[in-house]
């Protein structure tokens, strides 16, 4: 495989401003394998959330690549790559400061996983943020015939969702932004509801038949009060007028909140990040847990992921709004900052 001496890459400066980069070719380190990108994903909270208070506030901070989910072919192996990656071979990445907006780079081989030959790149792009939806449905630990809300639907929380039916929940999807809502229902959502324009606790005990719910997501950042409120006010009602169930945050939520009496026997969790070994540089570059104490790495939810979506269960296409070459970064970046009600997944493209 040709490897060029430069790459495209997107960075972000401190005016908020999107640029594209010519940049040299990154060489893999020990662990690591070169990946020629064939596809993106760019998230909108973790990645853009910051874009608008930049503008409003800027500073004179060089741009800096950004990024963290894509998918790709392996063009070259650092010394001490283990055998189930070799050069050829189609795979999803991910990892802040590896798994770029460029057209080339280099991830640590723990974050690197096989794509089925079902699941496309534009698909395998979002198994980053799929693997951080699983873990917050595990966080949730719904189980067959539970209700489960998940409130914001961006690309997070439309993964948690269809998780959450994938494990046997009954999923309701909760957004202010009808394309999200709309775009839930085609992959697969059982209900959703717009709180602004309907009945949320009505249609929440329609959809659970009076039951109520067992378990909320919260998957967006900013403000969470009023959210956390409505979801306290899904779950389950006891007697004595407690309410009881599980809350989980994935999103950089915050919220003011009275607990013991003022919030009944309601866990509050929080989720972070797609599974054990991110960040540990050790691992992400070939060190192993135990799996039998640590069973859901990083990895393995990755791994996990992509086999759904190769199984048709979780379904990413019907996620994606916008694609574009990797040139077009600028304004597609802007979109997703600019008009969420248009864009959801936003999927950049080699040049």
């Amino acid at each position: 495989m040709s490897i060029p001496s430069t790459r495209l890459a997107v960075g972000l400066d401190g005016a908020g401003r999107i640029h594209v980069l010519e940049q040299p070719v990154p060489r893999p380190a020990a662990g690591q394998v070169l990946l020629e990108m064939r596809a993106s994903a760019i998230s909108p909270g973790t990645e853009l959330g910051g874009v608008k208070a930049r503008r409003e506030k800027p500073s004179e901070a060089p741009p800096r690549v950004f990024g963290y989910g894509n998918a790709g072919v392996i063009a070259a192996l650092g010394e001490g790559v283990e055998p189930r990656l070799s050069v050829g071979q189609r795979v999803a990445a991910m990892g802040g400061g590896y798994a770029e907006h460029a057209t080339w780079c280099c991830v640590p081989q723990n974050m690197v996983v096989p794509l089925p030959p079902e699941v496309d790149f534009e698909s395998g792009a979002f198994t980053c943020l799929a693997a951080t939806a699983l873990h917050a449905v595990r966080r949730a630990e719904v189980t067959l015939g539970q209700h489960l809300a998940v409130f914001g639907l961006g690309p997070v929380g439309q993964l948690a969702l269809q998780l959450g039916q994938v494990a046997g929940a009954h999923g309701l999807g909760i957004d202010r932004l009808d394309n999200r809502l709309a775009a839930a229902r085609a992959a697969g959502a059982l209900a959703t509801v717009n709180p602004t324009t309907a009945d949320l606790p009505a249609a929440g005990r329609e959809f659970s038949r009076g039951y109520g719910f067992d378990a909320a997501i919260l998957a967006f950042g900013g403000n969470g009060t009023a959210a956390v409120q409505q979801a306290y006010e899904l779950l389950k009602l006891a007697p004595d007028t407690h309410r009881w169930g599980v809350i989980v945050a994935v999103g950089g939520v915050t919220a003011e909140v009275k607990l013991a009496a003022g919030f009944g026997n309601v866990d509050l969790r929080s989720s972070a990040r797609p599974g054990a070994g991110y960040h540990d540089d050790a691992w992400e570059h070939g060190a192993h847990y135990p799996d039998v104490f640590v069973e859901w790495t990083t990895r393995r939810n990755l791994e996990e992921c992509l086999r759904f979506m190769a199984q048709g269960r979780l379904r990413v296409p019907p996620l994606i709004t916008h694609r574009g070459s990797i040139r077009e970064a600028p304004a597609l970046c802007n979109v997703l900052v600019d008009s969420p009600n248009e864009a959801i997944g936003v999927v950049l493209l080699p040049d």
